[in-house]
């Protein structure tokens, strides 16, 4: 059995998890205190990937970084790097369709939070980034885990757009998704469901991993 696409799976899903952590913390951070109608406003554009169909958003990824488009062109002439149709490809896919799950589960937690405990760190001199840190992001860590959480979910599982982005090519491209749907294209149903478990097993651990530093958390307040 060729393990490539599960390889090939978690380093994107890791990669685009990590990118979509501290871009929807940031934005979630800074949009939360702006005015309301801004804030529409830009909600609307930030989860539009949430509800366009996947291949619509690859089909827009295509149009920006396409070979023939201006931003494909410039990066190949300038660092020889070609941005559609190699497993990296993936990576952009996956930030994009997982970015509004970490935004909008961040941007609860952030607008939930007590602003009366930053209030009071600031009296006490403490910087605007201790109070991030210390006291704002560990009072929303269950907003921040859950959205994290998802992401990772959503990047592991993408297939519309990583397929009209990176395509399918064994050992270069691959990936969970797409190895199930061309192994189910050529009647391999066994390999097909072989690949199917396992994507269900990564999930399974990633969900038992949360629901155990939750009730450790839990633990640790009630002591």
């Amino acid at each position: 059995m060729d393990w490539y696409p599960l390889w090939n799976s978690l380093r994107i899903a890791l990669i685009s998890c990590a990118a979509v952590f501290f871009l929807g913390i940031f934005a979630a951070y800074y949009i939360a205190k702006l005015p309301r109608t801004l804030k529409g406003v830009l909600d609307v554009v930030l989860t539009l990937p949430m509800v366009l169909p996947p291949t619509v958003v690859g089909y827009f990824l295509l149009l920006l970084l396409g070979a023939k488009r201006p931003l494909g062109i410039f990066f190949a002439e300038h660092f020889g790097i070609k941005l559609v149709m190699n497993w990296y490809s993936a990576i952009f896919a996956s930030i994009v369709v997982a970015f509004p799950l970490m935004y909008r589960t961040a941007r609860g937690a952030f607008e939930s939070f007590d602003e009366t405990l930053a209030w009071s760190a600031q009296t006490l001199g403490l910087s605007n980034t201790w109070i991030f840190w210390r006291v704002r992001m560990p009072y929303c860590r269950q907003g921040i885990l859950a959205g994290t959480v998802l992401a990772f979910a959503r990047a592991l599982g993408e297939y519309g757009a990583t397929s009209m982005i990176a395509g399918y090519t064994p050992g270069k491209t691959a990936t969970i998704a797409t190895t199930v749907y061309q192994l189910w294209r050529t009647n391999d149903e066994a390999g097909a469901m072989q690949w199917v478990l396992v994507d269900i097993a990564i999930s399974a651990v990633v969900l038992l991993a949360v629901n155990l530093l939750e009730r450790k958390q839990k633990a640790g307040v009630r002591a």
